[in-house]
């Protein structure tokens, strides 16, 4: 085995900010709550953050803190470790960081580790890109890592400005860019790694001289690289993996191509989809090979569809259980289970918590609630 083959661990600390308050939104349910694909956006977070090495997650929480703890802790992971802390006052992302890092060094204890910090609104992130930022951080021997990207607009974004060795100089953010770092098109994504015995002095020397008024984590950046630590980046391939989640227009965006994923995905494990762009599939549905889905059909929750069973068109099923080789038209059922074998016509309701046995027929214009 050569050097190149070992793979360069170290205990890690996930960090994932979800204490902002969403204004844009214009609703009450915290903007990490927000649904994409039948689930939280902030869970499609935690699972891009799962790696082995991970030993556990920091959720900094904020505005509607109980309600995010307690959503996130009935959907919590068995391989996952989620304390929460509150940022009570919004002083900036380097302030949410530093709510965080008691109980960060709590978690990592005596061995110097990573802190891996994720905005707790990019639901596209990719769980192979997180790894992929882990490695080439671990591997460079960084101090910090910022994962970057270069888009089309820039506009709203931190620039990314290098020192002559290559290094990452600093990253100054939109309102504070002269003219010239505007038109730079490599920007930051938010997202990093850190070494942790670095952090907090760094956090420390951090302050507020700024448009906003607020204590910038980007300011670690130039805090780390003018004390003599190697600062470096990693490049996103698909830019929009890192697109933040800000009103239901970028939200609707982000449902669309998780959608797309999540359809290619079922589609290359064997199930036929009519019309991919009109059928809908939530994150957690199960669907075995063989299954036919006409266009229309919405499978929400946490539906089961059993091998052969065909489904559509125009078909709504909530938190259902359909057997093998069963037949179901344009049908709208809620936690309700259709045997093997078993056909239900076009235009029935299948109430609440009913079965349809296998082998059964039932006629169009029913309500089944058997």
């Amino acid at each position: 085995m050569t050097a190149k083959d070992v793979r360069v661990t170290r205990p890690t600390c996930v960090v994932i900010l979800a204490a902002g308050e969403g204004t844009r939104m214009r609703s009450a349910r915290p903007k990490p709550l927000r649904h994409l694909c039948g689930r939280p956006m902030v869970t499609y977070v935690l699972d891009a953050a799962m790696h082995d090495e991970v030993r556990a997650t920091v959720v900094v929480v904020g505005s509607g803190a109980s309600w995010v703890e307690n959503t996130l802790k009935e959907r919590e992971r068995a391989d996952a470790h989620l304390t929460f802390v509150e940022q009570i006052e919004q002083l900036g992302t380097g302030h949410a960081v530093s709510v965080a890092l008691p109980t960060v060094i709590d978690e990592i204890g005596d061995t110097d580790g990573d802190v891996l910090i994720l905005p707790g609104d990019t639901p596209l992130l990719r769980h192979a890109t997180v790894g992929a930022l882990l490695a080439r951080h671990r591997e460079s021997q960084a101090a910090l890592t910022v994962l970057t990207a270069f888009v089309d607009n820039p506009f709203g974004y931190g620039r990314m400005i290098y020192a002559k060795d290559g290094s990452v100089a600093r990253i100054v953010e939109e309102r504070d860019a002269s003219d010239d770092e505007k038109e730079i098109d490599e920007v930051n994504t938010s997202i990093m790694v850190v070494r942790e015995s670095l952090l907090g002095p760094a956090l420390r020397l951090i302050g507020r001289q700024n448009s906003q008024n607020e204590y910038y984590l980007t300011d670690l950046v130039s805090q780390l690289h003018d004390a003599g630590h190697l600062t470096s980046s990693m490049v996103l391939e698909d830019s929009s993996e890192a697109t933040g989640v800000n009103d239901r227009a970028q939200l609707a965006e982000a449902e669309a191509v998780l959608r797309q994923r999540i359809n290619e995905s079922w589609m290359r494990s064997g199930v036929t989809m009519w019309d991919p762009s009109h059928t809908y599939i939530d994150a957690d549905v199960q669907i075995e090979p063989d299954v036919s889905l006409l266009p229309g059909t919405v499978l929400k929750g946490r539906c089961v569809i059993e091998r052969g069973a065909q489904i559509g068109p125009n078909a709504m099923l909530t938190d259902c259980h359909v057997g093998k080789n069963a037949v179901l038209g344009t049908v709208e059922a809620t936690e309700a289970t259709v045997g093997d074998d078993a056909l239900v016509k076009s235009f029935v309701v299948i109430g609440k918590g009913s079965h349809v046995g296998s082998g059964d027929v039932i006629a169009s214009f029913d309500f089944h609630t058997r």
